[in-house]
């Protein structure tokens, strides 16, 4: 997509808003199971110059994925570390997922099929942009890749003698990961795209059945 300068001025709050939830859940979720780590750091907040970091924030303006500073935290906190560490990592794309239907149904309400409304188009843009952003963000971050919130996700659902095979044989998956992005991104080789795209697209269209379905 050829990014002109109206695409990223509609492209940067969308992408601002989207990571502040996602960093803001994961600790908030944190605090509310018991661990004041991201709290007391600061990292519990919707102000965005907290969550940003700088290289992948640039990856998600310019590239096909991104992400933000990890907020911190201590599963010494928890009652029950593992089924914590699920849930909070979970928080992050679920809140994701939350926001591009609250996006979505907003697009709706406000008739956007219906010209006659008067819909200002950069509203539509935006709010279009926000869903897919939203859409992509989470489904990035379920990828069970470490350091993402993915891999986390399945070691809460791993019986526990299945724990250090995964962790054994994931652990070069974020050079392969990061290999892929580099090449897709800066050599414009799309290796990364082609073993996505074919499993993002069944999830993407789920997230617009749930805004868009109609009752016949």
């Amino acid at each position: 997509m050829h990014l002109t300068p109206e695409y990223l001025i509609l492209r940067i709050p969308a992408i601002l808003i989207a990571l502040t939830v996602h960093e803001c859940a994961h600790g908030w979720v944190a605090f509310r199971l018991g661990d004041r780590t991201a709290y007391d750091a600061g990292r519990v907040t919707l102000n965005p110059f907290v969550h940003l970091d700088l290289f992948g924030t640039l990856m998600l303006l310019f590239g096909p994925f991104g992400w933000a500073k990890p907020v911190p935290v201590d599963p010494r906190y928890f009652q029950n570390p593992k089924k914590s560490m699920l849930q909070v990592s979970a928080a992050g794309p679920a809140s994701n997922i939350a926001l591009a239907l609250l996006f979505g149904y907003t697009l709706r309400l406000i008739g956007v099929a219906d010209p006659s409304l008067g819909m200002h188009p950069y509203l539509v843009k935006f709010l279009t942009l926000s869903i897919l952003m939203n859409t992509g963000i989470a489904f990035f971050n379920l990828l069970p890749v470490p350091p993402l919130d993915g891999s986390k996700i399945l070691l809460g659902m791993l019986p526990n003698r299945l724990i250090p095979g995964y962790i054994e044989k994931s652990r070069y998956l974020p050079i392969v990961f990061m290999v892929l992005l580099v090449l897709e991104w800066g050599l414009h080789i799309p290796i990364f795209s082609r073993l996505i795209y074919p499993i993002f697209s069944p999830f993407y269209n789920l997230i617009h059945f749930l805004i868009f379905w109609r009752i016949s």
